[in-house]
Protein backbone atom coordinates (compact mmCIF):
# COMPACT_ATOMS: atom_id res chain seq x y z
CA UNK A 1 0.00 0.00 0.00
CA UNK A 2 1.17 3.57 -1.20
CA UNK A 3 2.09 6.04 1.66
CA UNK A 4 -0.75 8.32 0.23
CA UNK A 5 -3.32 4.98 0.63
CA UNK A 6 -1.76 4.42 3.98
CA UNK A 7 -2.91 8.30 5.06
CA UNK A 8 -6.57 8.26 2.94
CA UNK A 9 -7.08 5.07 4.99
CA UNK A 10 -6.11 6.74 8.15
CA UNK A 11 -8.64 9.78 7.52
CA UNK A 12 -11.25 7.33 6.76
CA UNK A 13 -10.75 5.78 10.28
CA UNK A 14 -11.05 9.12 11.66
CA UNK A 15 -14.30 10.02 9.92
CA UNK A 16 -15.56 7.16 10.85
CA UNK A 17 -14.46 6.67 14.37
CA UNK A 18 -14.50 10.27 15.41
CA UNK A 19 -16.83 12.29 13.52
CA UNK A 20 -19.34 9.20 13.17
CA UNK A 21 -19.54 9.77 9.38
CA UNK A 22 -19.52 7.50 6.83
CA UNK A 23 -16.76 8.62 3.96
CA UNK A 24 -17.65 8.86 0.14
CA UNK A 25 -13.86 7.63 -0.42
CA UNK A 26 -13.79 8.52 -3.75
CA UNK A 27 -14.22 12.15 -2.52
CA UNK A 28 -11.86 11.63 0.05
CA UNK A 29 -9.40 10.58 -2.58
CA UNK A 30 -9.67 13.55 -4.34
CA UNK A 31 -9.59 16.02 -1.69
CA UNK A 32 -6.63 14.28 0.11
CA UNK A 33 -4.91 14.76 -3.62
CA UNK A 34 -5.67 18.15 -3.70
CA UNK A 35 -4.04 18.90 -0.48
CA UNK A 36 -0.59 18.06 -2.35
CA UNK A 37 2.32 17.39 -0.90
CA UNK A 38 0.95 19.00 2.81
CA UNK A 39 -0.20 15.69 3.79
CA UNK A 40 3.18 14.66 4.41
CA UNK A 41 4.65 17.42 6.17
CA UNK A 42 3.88 16.70 9.80
CA UNK A 43 3.39 19.79 10.10
CA UNK A 44 1.05 21.00 7.33
CA UNK A 45 -0.85 17.50 7.63
CA UNK A 46 -2.83 18.56 10.75
CA UNK A 47 -4.68 22.29 11.52
CA UNK A 48 -4.03 24.19 14.38
CA UNK A 49 -7.81 24.58 15.52
CA UNK A 50 -7.13 26.94 18.22
CA UNK A 51 -4.84 29.52 15.89
CA UNK A 52 -7.12 32.05 14.76
CA UNK A 53 -4.50 32.41 11.91
CA UNK A 54 -4.96 28.83 10.84
CA UNK A 55 -8.37 29.40 10.51
CA UNK A 56 -8.48 32.24 8.98
CA UNK A 57 -5.79 30.69 6.45
CA UNK A 58 -8.28 28.02 5.74
CA UNK A 59 -10.95 30.06 4.70
CA UNK A 60 -8.95 32.69 2.47
CA UNK A 61 -6.95 29.53 0.37
CA UNK A 62 -9.84 26.66 0.71
CA UNK A 63 -13.20 27.72 1.38
CA UNK A 64 -12.63 30.82 -1.13
CA UNK A 65 -9.84 29.87 -3.56
CA UNK A 66 -10.59 26.39 -4.38
CA UNK A 67 -14.43 25.98 -3.23
CA UNK A 68 -15.00 29.55 -4.78
CA UNK A 69 -17.22 31.01 -1.76
CA UNK A 70 -18.29 34.09 -1.12
CA UNK A 71 -16.46 35.54 1.31
CA UNK A 72 -18.88 35.88 5.00
CA UNK A 73 -19.59 35.05 8.44
CA UNK A 74 -20.98 31.74 7.34
CA UNK A 75 -17.41 30.70 6.19
CA UNK A 76 -16.01 30.71 10.05
CA UNK A 77 -19.18 29.33 11.50
CA UNK A 78 -19.18 26.41 8.97
CA UNK A 79 -15.04 25.80 9.91
CA UNK A 80 -16.16 25.98 13.44
CA UNK A 81 -18.78 23.97 12.95
CA UNK A 82 -16.37 20.82 11.37
CA UNK A 83 -14.43 21.68 14.25
CA UNK A 84 -17.28 20.50 16.83
CA UNK A 85 -17.97 17.68 14.96
CA UNK A 86 -14.25 16.67 15.06
CA UNK A 87 -13.93 17.25 18.41
CA UNK A 88 -12.21 20.29 19.87
CA UNK A 89 -10.34 17.75 22.21
CA UNK A 90 -8.50 16.23 19.37
CA UNK A 91 -5.36 17.02 18.97
CA UNK A 92 -4.57 15.84 15.18
CA UNK A 93 -7.25 17.46 13.37
CA UNK A 94 -6.26 16.67 9.89
CA UNK A 95 -6.11 19.00 6.99
CA UNK A 96 -7.87 16.56 4.83
CA UNK A 97 -10.56 15.47 7.15
CA UNK A 98 -11.72 18.96 7.67
CA UNK A 99 -11.41 20.00 3.89
CA UNK A 100 -13.59 16.67 2.90
CA UNK A 101 -15.90 18.14 6.19
CA UNK A 102 -16.51 21.50 4.51
CA UNK A 103 -16.82 20.24 1.11
CA UNK A 104 -19.96 18.00 2.41
CA UNK A 105 -21.10 21.03 4.39
CA UNK A 106 -21.38 22.87 1.20
CA UNK A 107 -22.29 20.90 -1.43
CA UNK A 108 -19.47 21.21 -3.51
CA UNK A 109 -18.65 18.18 -4.52
CA UNK A 110 -18.52 19.04 -7.50
CA UNK A 111 -14.90 21.01 -7.09
CA UNK A 112 -13.76 17.59 -7.34
CA UNK A 113 -15.66 15.81 -9.95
Amino acid sequence: MSKRQELIEKYAGDLRDKCKVTPDMALLTKVTIGCGPAIYDADAETIAASQPTELETVKRNFLIKKLGLKDGPELMEAINAVIEIYGRSERNKHRAVVYYLLVKHFGKEAVYA
